[in-house]
């Protein structure tokens, strides 16, 4: 037992490496995760005293167990079959492809990735952009849904700003959970999007079985209360309009609901924005009728660094407002029943629209689209006030004063795009960004039962 034995140095330090591993893989790593993980809880258990809505078990659950749970969901599993059956490829094959789906769409979210870095991130370049304002019963509309319902929020999706002004405004409520599409399906980010709790979802597959898969996690975050935010239009609006909510996660929310178990609260909120960054790709997209938001890199790192060289010799001026407001909830089991999901997309839609805000950039887009004569400084303000609903806006009634200086602000910024030029009569439009102003008027023209586009228009003739 004493013998000595002589064994090559790279063997020896092979033995070593191995041993090592074992005794990190047995011994250190189960107590550094142990520690780690112990902390984690007592920190989101202080985390969870302040939110409105707590951080339910199963959004802190293990990714790995997740994944597990979902692709041997009793419906998961009959869907593979089926898979198997039509498709005639093995069974194995079929729930392999059921696992790299639920791969693809179950996040792995970290509490401390997103309120130590999300939520103040999403703070920090929401108000660095924009003048924030919100609701003025926002927080009531939150607070008046059943405290153990699943809240779902349902938006207009205007910008990829929306993601972070929600994010920012719904911090001290609970950590969102978002549906993002394949634009963020990209390393680094991708990796950061879902330490946030957000699920990727294929917006052009058409297979059953990813179908089912998608289905059943959403049912099963719906379950067990965990908080979302969904965009229903499909997609950024290229128009400026609200366009009809689409039914797919709206349907695997519904078709998943028990009247017997957790009640499910939408929630409607509207935003409105005096400049959306990406206006002019989402008008070329619109006029050549597809959505391919092609924007090059290097165009984006050039705006970044021409706002940062603004910031810095102080010249730097936000992009006007950002409007987010909170509608009338709408609860599953006060519909009953006997509810169709058609109803409940055009009561959610009703409601989003109702509470629309008004910035002062599409409104005044909206009054020089109607006509054609300069608009002189004297006549501004009586005509906001008259275009203005009465029961609009995200504030109290502005005085005299301040509604001069906000509007003024705002054709200062219009007049900075070339959208707008001061003459000796007044304010003229710029008839080359037409488009511009109607992408904006647009925004609000629901409010307006008598508009009529020239689009309607023609469509009307027709």
């Amino acid at each position: 037992m004493m013998t000595t034995v002589e064994l090559p140095l790279w063997l020896f330090v092979l033995i070593v490496l191995f041993a090592a591993v074992t005794f990190a893989s047995h011994f250190l790593f189960p107590s550094v995760r142990w520690f780690f993980r112990r902390r984690l809880e007592r920190a989101v258990a202080r985390l969870n005293k302040r939110l409105t809505r707590p951080i339910e078990p199963f959004k802190l659950a293990r990714r790995y167990d997740m994944i597990q749970r979902l692709i041997y969901d009793p419906e998961v599993t009959e869907a593979i079959v089926q898979h198997a059956t039509e498709n005639d490829v093995p069974e194995n094959v079929a729930f392999e492809q059921a696992r790299r789906y639920a791969r693809e769409i179950v996040p792995s979210f970290s509490a401390f990735a997103y309120f130590s870095f999300g939520a103040r991130v999403s703070r920090w370049l929401a108000t660095a952009l924009y003048d924030v304002r919100t609701g003025l019963n926002n927080d009531q509309q939150v607070q008046s849904a059943d405290p153990n319902a699943t809240v779902v929020f349902v938006m207009n999706h205007r910008s990829n700003m929306d993601y972070v002004l929600v994010t920012y405004l719904a911090a001290q409520a609970s950590a969102l959970s978002y549906a993002v599409g394949e634009w963020a399906r990209v390393w680094p980010l991708s990796r950061l999007i879902k330490s946030m709790g957000a699920y990727f979802i294929r917006r052009r597959s058409r297979g059953q079985l990813y179908r089912k898969v998608l289905a059943r996690y959403v049912q099963m975050a719906t379950e067990n209360g965990v908080t979302q935010a969904i965009f229903p239009e499909g997609g950024l609006s290229v128009n400026g309009r609200l366009m009809p909510l689409k039914m797919g996660l709206l349907s695997y929310v519904v078709d998943g609901f028990d009247p017997n178990k957790r009640d499910v609260v939408f929630v409607p909120v509207a935003i409105n924005y005096d400049r959306v960054l990406e206006d002019r790709v989402l008008i070329a997209a619109d006029k050549r009728g597809d959505r391919r938001f092609g924007v090059s890199i290097t165009v984006v790192m050039v705006e970044i660094l021409r706002l940062l060289g603004q910031w810095i010799t102080r010249r730097y001026r936000k992009f006007g407002t950002a409007s987010v407001v909170f509608g009338p909830p709408v609860s599953l089991a006060a519909l009953g029943t006997d509810h169709h999901l058609d109803s409940l997309a055009s009561t959610l839609r009703d409601r989003i629209q109702d509470v629309m805000p008004v910035p002062f950039v599409p409104l005044l887009s909206r009054l020089f689209l109607q006509t054609d004569a300069p608009i002189p400084d004297a006549n501004l303000s009586h005509r906001v006030k008259a275009a203005m609903p009465s029961d609009r806006g995200t504030r109290p009634p502005l005085v005299a004063e301040e509604l001069n200086e906000r509007i003024q602000r705002a054709l200062h910024d219009m007049e900075r795009r070339g959208m707008v030029r001061q003459e000796e009569n007044g304010w003229v439009m710029e008839k080359a960004e037409q488009d511009l102003f109607r992408f904006y008027a647009n925004s609000i023209d629901d409010l307006y039962p008598d508009s009529i586009t020239p689009s309607d228009a023609a469509r009307a003739k027709s």
